[in-house]
């Protein structure tokens, strides 16, 4: 993948983009997931009442069967993310652009 490095605080992040964050749980590894809310907006699937707290990210990984991700560790700290995906490269049959957040 090429990642463009960002600093939420000037740009942040949205929903949408796809990034490579450190992993909550083992601080030498990375992690590569969809940002599903920002601060402010509500938990995504179905947590009545519960918000993404300001500073934060809810971070979801597309194959969400098999997926360590905001489920299992909670709201992610902006500063976590080192970067947004912009392209894929492999597998060769996959190549994309990512131009920007899904709709």
């Amino acid at each position: 993948v090429v990642v463009k490095k960002v600093s939420p605080r000037i740009r942040g992040v949205r929903v949408g983009d796809v990034v490579i964050a450190h992993s909550p749980t083992a601080r030498d590894q990375t992690v590569c997931k969809r940002v599903a809310a920002v601060g402010g907006d509500d938990v995504p699937g179905g947590w009545r009442g519960a918000a993404v707290p300001d500073g934060f990210v809810w971070l979801l990984g597309d194959n969400a069967a098999n997926s360590s991700d905001s489920r299992r560790y909670g709201a992610v700290r902006e500063n976590m993310i080192k970067g947004v995906v912009r392209v894929r490269f492999w597998p060769p049959d996959r190549v994309r652009v990512f131009s920007g957040p899904e709709p």
